[in-house]
């Protein structure tokens, strides 16, 4: 089984409706954040990505057709050279909106779980730190300038990289 189809965009973009859509659509299993709990080791997976060691991308996605969502959706260029057949979507929205989204949901989780005492619960956390907030957006959440242009950065690349 191979990757039919990459996700690029980021988190906050509809990738859950995305990856419900995809699956009714034949595209099952797809790979989303919510998996990366699921699979004993991927967290340390995605930990090594973040340090500079590229993943056996096949042996990642192995059972799964499509990837969307962080933290694959950083990986885009790579998985379009591991599965050269694959389709790209960009999900996106509104930039004022999605930092709003982001800010009141999946960055004030990550802020929960890295301030938990029990080290297997702050591992996910970390791993979102390493991932996203650090390798993405430098660790600047409040700089909404910022994130906003790193999030408009991210989607002008795919949109130009991405061949027609």
């Amino acid at each position: 089984m191979s990757i039919d189809v990459i996700g690029a965009g980021f988190g906050r973009t509809g990738t859950l409706s995305l990856k419900h859509a995809l699956e009714k659509l034949g595209f099952d299993k797809c790979y989303h954040m919510l998996e990366v709990q699921n699979n004993p080791g991927h967290v340390q997976t995605w930990r090594d990505a973040a340090a500079g060691t590229e993943p056996d991308w096949h042996q990642l996605f192995q059972g799964y057709k499509a990837s969307v969502d962080w933290p694959s959706c950083n990986y885009w260029r790579e998985q379009m050279a591991a599965f050269p057949d694959a389709k790209v979507i960009l999900s996106r929205r509104d930039s004022e909106k999605w930092y709003a989204s982001v800010m009141n949901t999946i960055w004030r989780v990550t802020q929960h779980g890295a301030q938990q005492q029990d080290p297997r619960a702050r591992v996910g956390a970390e791993m979102a730190y390493e991932v996203i907030w650090d390798a993405v957006f430098d660790r600047r959440m409040d700089d909404k300038d910022h994130v906003i242009a790193c999030y408009e950065a991210h989607n002008q690349q795919v949109i130009d990289e991405v061949p027609d």
